[in-house]
């Protein structure tokens, strides 16, 4: 008999992994690493709960790091298997994977320099040689449907779920020899994207399925009614009369990308003054090239200006910084600018040290684009805690801080209600993830309360039945 078995991203928002055993083999339909609070975070360096070895294969709906970056462990555990994903997504991990090695193993060297670590030596969770053995099993695929064979008698199909550049919806086809004599199709969301957004096509209509498996990241709220740009555009011009700094955490991929089309329109439109703008991540400053590069995946007003030689991801000043050097040079530079640095929920990277500086700087502003995950040093400095604790050293949270809640590159309820409406036929059953526990259960009652279907909120380790 077929199960499906929970670990990962189970009542709450990280560490996406689910394992779906067929019988005659298994497949981890995404392979992410737990973020937030410290008892999530601890999985991570856990032996993994399955047996790695027997896995066939891994299915990566899209390239985020809690969807992802558990890989190279993986394969430090004995994986060899094939990893599929849409070419988009494989384009994104020759960046993130190694540039998350490359981050855990800065951040362990600085706290062993500084004295910050409890452990004697810290370590990372894995080296970018761990990284790069996981990027050689990766297998590139279409995310326009088409079926391939990932374990004996399964067949998975991708398809666009609109929520960052490669990410896909993954539909997994049991046929009738590994599952009591039926076929049975599992449909797995991953995280999907709104619509009418800039740059990315909207979500692909679901696929027919037998169970469902549903993100909440937005479950019990709608998105603010303010328009990403207008809000933008006011913190930008309400910072710019301060004379004070701008810091924007965003996640590498998708948000920052999304941050310098509307900024550059701004300026274009002669909304902001143009103010030098850096974007403070390598990862960050590669992913934009690589939104350039899969044109099946733009929509049209971003292919238009494309067309016209207008690059729509570059502002009017706008620099990157490849090398610490460069980064540590913005600490010399006064007056009005704007850094976009990751990690989007200030978990690590070089956003921490910018932020040492300038989370006490009363005329400094840190605006949040995106979900702040529970126990992040992000939901902290948004909820307004009088201190938080930036890699071992308590400051003061003095600065501006604001929040824009539109520019969410997940679908709320309403939107996921939206996409869920076009399914040919109720699922047996639906699973609702990717939330914490509230979100989860608001989404779950939607559900049920819309469209009467029979909704189940899995608990981490949950084992179903496939039937």
């Amino acid at each position: 008999m077929a199960t499906i078995a929970f670990w990962g991203a189970a009542r709450t928002v990280t560490g996406s992994k689910y394992l779906l055993d067929t019988g005659q083999g298994s497949v981890l339909v995404d392979c992410g690493v737990f973020q937030g609070l410290k008892e999530l975070r601890l999985r991570n360096w856990e032996d993994p709960p399955f047996d790695v070895r027997a896995l066939n294969s891994v299915l990566l709906t899209h390239a985020h790091i809690d969807h992802t970056g558990y890989l190279p462990r993986l394969v430090r555990h004995g994986f060899r298997g094939p990893v599929y994903c849409s070419r988009g997504t494989a384009d994104l991990l020759k960046i993130l994977l190694p540039d998350a090695a490359r981050l855990q193993e800065e951040e362990a060297d600085y706290r062993n320099r500084h004295k910050k670590t409890k452990h004697s030596p810290a370590l990372p969770l894995y080296t970018e040689e761990d990284a790069r053995a996981a990027l050689e099993l990766i297998v590139p695929v279409s995310n326009s449907g088409q079926s391939i064979k990932v374990a004996p008698g399964a067949f998975a199909e991708f398809r666009i779920a609109g929520h960052i550049l490669g990410s896909s919806t993954v539909r997994v086809r049991l046929d009738s020899s590994v599952n009591k004599g039926q076929a049975t199709q599992v449909l797995f969301s991953g995280d999907l994207g709104r619509y009418d957004q800039p740059i990315i096509r909207n979500p692909e209509p679901p696929a027919a399925c037998d169970y469902l498996l549903i993100e909440s990241t937005y479950g019990d709220r709608a998105h603010d009614p303010e328009a990403p740009k207008e809000a933008l555009a006011r913190i930008i011009n309400e910072a710019t009369k301060r004379n004070g700094p701008i810091l924007i955490p965003a996640f590498a991929v998708g948000r920052t990308q999304e941050i310098l089309y509307l900024i550059r329109e701004l300026e274009d439109e002669k909304e902001i003054p143009v103010l030098p703008v850096c974007v403070d991540s390598p990862m960050a400053a590669a992913a934009t090239s690589a939104y350039g590069a899969r044109a099946e995946e733009q929509d049209a007003d971003y292919s238009a200006l494309v067309a016209k030689a207008q690059h729509p991801l570059r502002t009017h000043a706008m620099m990157t910084c490849s090398s610490r050097q460069e980064s540590k040079r913005l600490n010399d530079a006064t007056g009005p600018r704007i850094i976009i640095s990751a990690s989007g929920m200030m978990t690590g990277g070089r956003v921490l040290h910018h932020a040492l500086r300038m989370v006490p700087d009363a005329a400094a502003t840190v605006v949040f684009v995106g979900y702040q995950a529970e126990g992040t040093l992000g939901r902290r400095i948004l909820n307004r805690e009088p201190e938080v604790k930036i890699i071992g050293e308590w400051v003061p949270v003095r600065c501006d801080v604001q929040k824009i809640g539109g520019f969410s590159a997940h679908a709320d309820w309403g939107e996921v209600l939206r996409w869920l409406k076009d399914l040919p036929a109720p699922p047996r059953r639906t699973f609702v993830t990717h939330g914490e526990l509230g979100s989860a259960n608001a989404m779950a009652e939607h559900i049920r309360t819309k469209f009467g279907w029979v909704v189940d909120v899995p608990e981490y380790g949950e084992r179903i039945d496939l039937v």
